[in-house]
């Protein structure tokens, strides 16, 4: 099957919600998918985490699943949201010059969505 790299950029949760269903979607298919938190993005994980947030669960659940690589350290640090990252138990990505390469990912075969 195929390879699937969503890398989210956006800080809005209304995309966000396509990105964890097309994630479990493909992941259900066998296909291998993972998700990265980029840019504004990186806020995401901090105000999903909320309890309170309507998209709350399918986050979590997403986040159980595993499917998530992590969180972009660089941008993370900009927004102010690393220790919520942390706190969430998400890695910080960082393998270059502080941001995550989308070039390991192709080079591991993967598609990469950016959303």
């Amino acid at each position: 099957m195929s390879k699937v790299a969503f890398f989210v950029f956006r800080n809005d949760p209304m995309c966000f919600i396509h990105v964890i269903l097309n994630t479990f979607d493909l992941n259900a298919k066998d296909h291998q998918v993972r998700v990265v938190f980029e840019g504004e993005g990186t806020r995401l994980p901090q105000t999903l985490g909320a309890p309170d947030h309507p998209l709350h669960r399918p986050y979590r659940k997403l986040v159980e699943s595993g499917l998530v690589d992590g969180v972009c350290r660089a941008c993370a640090t900009k927004t102010g949201t690393v220790d919520a990252a942390r706190a969430q138990g998400l890695e910080l990505l960082a393998d270059m010059s502080g941001h995550p390469a989308m070039s390991t990912y192709v080079d591991a075969g993967y598609a990469i969505i950016t959303m």
